[in-house]
Order: C-alpha cells, then structure tokens, then sequence
C-alpha cells in the first residue's frame, strides 16, 4: 500500500543488527515515480553515537563501543528525498532559505517498505553536485576504508556500488532526469512544522529480532 501526502514515516539506515539513522520525513507523494520525502532544517535525526563520541563517518560500526542512537536537530539544509523501488541510490535536493543549492545522490540499498518506516543500507559512497552540475565524489576515503569488511561489501560489490555511481554521474553530466530541474522549485506548505520523533531519545539501537 502506498503512503499517503502528508503522513509522515522514518527513512531508516540499517548495519548488520544495528540500526544507524533514523529521519522522519513527511511524504509528498508515493507513486510510480518514487517515493518522495521532505525534512526541513530543526527537524528530529537519531544517529548511531558510541561512548568515544564516534558515528559511523569516523569508524566502521562493527568497531563502535557501546553505540547508542542519540537524538539530534538536522542542520543547513531543507532536503527533498526521492527514493525510487528497486535502485540502488536515493536523489536528495538541497535547499537554503527555500532557494535550491545542490544535489546530493546517496548510494544506498534499494529500500524496504515497512508500515511507518522505509529501510535502506547506507553504501558509505556518495556524490555532491551544485546546481551547474559541477559534481564531485563524497567520502571515497572512508568507502575504501570498508572493502572487504564483511558487515559493509565485499570487492565484487564495492565495483558495483562505484558503477552505480558512475552511472548517476553520466545523468549529472547529460541534465537528465532527475538532475534535470525536476523539483528545484519545491516549496513546502508554509504551515508544515518541523518533525519529530515520537517516543523517547532513547531509541533502540538493535534491529528487532
């Protein structure tokens, strides 16, 4: 069953057992071009944080010390997701002060549908790309860091997570869909507040059983 405009649901980020990330985001529309999600800056995040005060950017998760989600505000940016079935990379729009300021793809798991929720792996790979199109790659560094660590990708998948890359670039380059102006003139209802988590900040960082 699609989502309906409006209701809102978590995008989740999922490593192994744990769960990494949690954003809720309103819906725009779920239909066959995708699921499209809205999260505007002072709206709720919950990251994965262990006791060193690491995240998953400074050390693989596997290697975290009494990692806990810790509930956070999202900053600088007004993001417009779309996630479409059955691909492996998610289009986020940025926006600045309701004016859009870039792309940014993130390589990701095609997503699982769940009630509230849509679950995803984070590919660590991403790409950044203004509005002229100029784009650049996003934490290769830490990408390489991860081949062949069992709980990220092994080199066979590592090659397909870049070929999916590089295939978005070539959309990039071309100004095709969805770097094509689609969406760079979004404007959220004025009256949408920003989103919170329900519950507690204690959020379970363990994927149920």
């Amino acid at each position: 069953m699609p989502f309906e405009p409006g209701q809102v649901i978590s995008r989740r980020y999922l490593r192994g057992s744990w769960v990494t990330w949690v954003q809720p985001m309103r819906v725009i529309s779920d239909d066959e071009t995708g699921l499209l999600l809205w999260h505007p800056v002072g709206s709720d995040i919950a990251r994965l944080v262990d006791v060193d005060g690491n995240t998953p950017h400074d050390i693989a998760v596997d290697r975290m010390r009494d990692p806990k989600l810790t509930l956070q505000s999202w900053t600088d940016y007004d993001v417009l997701v779309l996630m479409r079935p059955n691909v492996a990379h998610a289009v986020w729009w940025f926006f600045q002060e309701g004016v859009f300021a870039g792309w940014y793809v993130n390589l990701e798991a095609p997503y699982a549908r769940r009630p509230d929720s849509v679950d995803t792996t984070d590919h660590v790979l991403d790409i950044v790309a203004t509005p002229q199109r100029q784009w650049e790659w996003k934490d290769a560094d830490e990408f390489d860091e991860h081949i062949c660590n069992l709980l990220y990708f092994d080199s066979a998948a590592a090659a397909a997570i870049q070929a999916e890359g590089h295939r978005l670039i070539k959309l990039i380059e071309a100004g095709e869909f969805p770097f094509d102006g689609t969406h760079t003139g979004f404007r959220p209802d004025p009256d949408w507040p920003t989103l919170r988590l329900t519950g507690t900040p204690d959020f379970p960082s363990r994927r149920p059983a």
